[in-house]
């Protein structure tokens, strides 16, 4: 690589380096790794609390469909101490009748499953080096990223199917609850089954010797099957082809009921298409970024992702459009809000993820529409860690810590907002999704600090906004 670059070495000062030369982790980076791969403390409140998320959330998951389907759109609960009872069979028969694992749900899940694994291991894709694993020697992984393939036929596929009448889009909204309990059993299903699998071949990391905790965090590193990773194929080929086909769904069922689309739907439909195309086109960058795989990860990549945050479409499917109609203007507010917010995002993910390409030596631009100006940092400033490893400070990063989630969530609360204030409950999402990114960052800033030191303080001085700049 040609690009100079500015470093700042764990000396403090800045100077100017010809190229960006590759990580070499030291041996004090080793034994930073080494504790962080052990078990120290309970995090998400310990067992008790991991059981009391793994029993609760579904349960959240079915009360918010109830009321989003059967009750407007609006949160209803008992007014008295007798109605209790009442009204937890009513709930219950909703699950039992409306939510049953029904045969179209086993049929259309497992099918999608089958097909993207099957997909996932013939498909070509671009080979992709991974980051050194310290648990296996700090040797890398080899990804084929052929998602962006995979997912357009099976977009292809779909919409073949649906024009000759063999599977109806329609019927996907309408199925959401055989669906969604169909999509946590297969969530626990293959959290447990992938935690007694790991621990029969003795390849078990950082257990904490509580079984429910370990199931929750996870026992595996790197899952897989012949070449396909289990953690980068469940990240996309679930949950956001989910996510795009329920927003289509919805689309279909506007347009045989109305003769139309509406602009909010429609919004939808891009919404979720960008998120998913950005996955596919940027599918390199997805092993520079991840840990563990556990229940925490598996069950929100099968059931969670894709059942909780398109509830503004499973409202538009079921309401009249006059419910929530906006003007001209805020249409265009609307999706401007949300193109500036995925901007940010897919530029900031991919500035970080290039630079740690490039600091590896194996970066190459892989040209994946859309390729957006600023995707890539030239001549990056970044601090130089005693670990080995580099702390990037320029781009987005340079303005705050975590630039990335910022946008995020801006795009998380606009899937709400399409809805206006006809219910409270489409912005789940983004409240959820706020709550998750502020303990994420916690334990991504603690375990920073336990790895890189003093380094981490000296980053912290430069970048001293952990979300946006100048406000916090």
């Amino acid at each position: 690589m040609s690009a100079v670059s500015t470093a700042v070495n764990n000396g403090g000062e800045l100077r100017q380096r010809k190229t960006i030369p590759e990580v070499t982790t030291t041996n004090e980076g080793r034994k930073a790794d080494k504790l962080l791969d052990t078990h120290d403390t309970y995090e998400f409140g310990g067992p008790w609390g991991v059981t009391a998320m793994m029993v609760f959330f579904p349960m959240l998951m079915y009360y918010l469909w109830i009321c989003l389907w059967f009750y407007d759109g609006q949160i209803v609960y008992p007014t008295s101490v007798d109605g209790i009872q009442p009204f937890l069979q009513q709930m219950w028969a909703h699950v039992r009748d409306d939510a049953s694992p029904n045969l179209y749900a086993w049929k259309v899940y497992t099918g999608l499953i089958i097909s993207q694994l099957a997909f996932a291991y013939v498909m070509p894709g671009y080979m992709q080096e991974g980051l050194p694993v310290p648990s296996l020697g700090y040797k890398t992984l080899i990804y084929n990223c052929n998602a962006l393939l995979s997912v357009y036929s099976t977009i292809a596929l779909a919409a073949m199917l649906h024009y000759y009448e063999i599977f109806r889009l329609t019927e996907i909204i309408d199925n959401y609850g055989h669906l969604m309990t169909v999509a946590m059993i297969y969530g626990f299903g293959v959290s447990f089954g992938t935690y007694f699998w790991t621990v029969a071949r003795g390849e078990q990391m950082r257990m904490s010797g509580n079984f429910i905790y370990d199931v929750w965090m996870g026992a595996a590193l790197n899952p897989r099957i012949g070449p396909v990773d289990l953690k980068m194929w469940a990240e996309v080929r679930i949950p956001w082809v989910i996510v795009f086909f329920l927003a289509v769904s919805g689309s279909c069922k506007q347009y045989e009921t109305y003769g139309y689309v509406t602009p909010n739907m429609a919004f939808m439909v891009l919404a979720t298409w960008f998120y998913l195309n950005a996955c596919c086109k940027g599918e390199e960058c997805i092993p520079q970024t991840w840990d563990m795989w556990g229940f925490m990860v598996i069950f929100w990549n099968f059931a969670g992702v894709p059942f909780t945050y398109v509830y503004s479409v499973v409202y538009m499917a079921s309401h009249e459009p006059s419910e929530y109609r906006f003007s001209t203007p805020a249409y265009i507010a609307l999706y401007m809000t949300l193109i500036t917010a995925y901007y940010v995002w897919d530029t900031a993910m991919s500035q970080k993820s290039r630079f740690k390409m490039q600091t590896q030596g194996n970066f190459k631009y892989r040209w994946t529409f859309p390729q957006l100006p600023w995707g890539t940092i030239k001549n990056p400033e970044y601090i130089q860690t005693a670990h080995g490893n580099r702390l990037l400070v320029s781009g987005w990063w340079r303005y705050s810590r975590k630039p990335n989630y910022v946008a995020d969530w801006v795009q998380s609360f606009t899937w709400g907002l399409v809805v206006g204030t006809a219910s409270p409950i489409p912005y789940f999402y983004s409240v959820f999704f706020i709550t998750v990114l502020v303990h994420r960052c916690g334990r991504d800033f603690e375990r920073c600090g336990k790895k890189y030191g003093k380094d981490w303080d000296r980053y912290c001085e430069i970048v001293k906004y952990k979300f946006i700049p100048g406000v916090y």
